[in-house]
């Protein structure tokens, strides 16, 4: 593809990012919400058939049920989030305990300076969860 030249587009400086929530395409709303606030422990903030919410500290992950058979379809294994912890050693021997059920891959430590784990939804969307090796990385 190569390099794409850019406009240069002057931004306002007040402009800033609150927050950014991942939006998943779910077969099981049920399951789903009980993946997230028993193995990652999400709290459920918003409930129903078709629209979900889960939040912990101040994070949310947003899930709307497929349409189809053929949303599921395309988005299974090849949907990631990226989930940056603290104390991911504790929060690691919390999630191993549900090993048999659902795929992870257990502690390690990146060459970009992440220890991170790894674990699959019900709806086969791959978390990343990390933490900084150093306490000066990425801040």
């Amino acid at each position: 593809m190569g390099n794409v030249a850019r406009a240069s587009i002057p931004m306002n400086p007040s402009f800033t990012i609150e927050q950014i929530s991942p939006m998943l395409a779910v077969a099981d709303m049920s399951e789903t919400l009980g993946f997230y606030s028993e193995v990652l422990g999400f709290s459920v903030s918003m409930e129903s058939p078709e629209y979900s919410i889960v939040e912990r500290n101040g994070c949310t992950i947003h899930f709307m049920r497929a349409a189809d058979q053929s949303v599921l379809d395309a988005v299974k294994g090849h949907t990631e989030i990226y989930i940056r912890v603290s104390d991911i050693h504790s929060l690691w021997g919390h999630v191993q305990k549900f090993q048999d059920k659902y795929k992870m891959r257990g502690l390690l430590d990146r060459d970009y300076g992440m220890t991170e784990f790894h674990v699959s939804d019900p709806n086969d969307c791959l978390i990343f969860v990390g933490e900084p090796t150093s306490p000066s990385i990425h801040r």
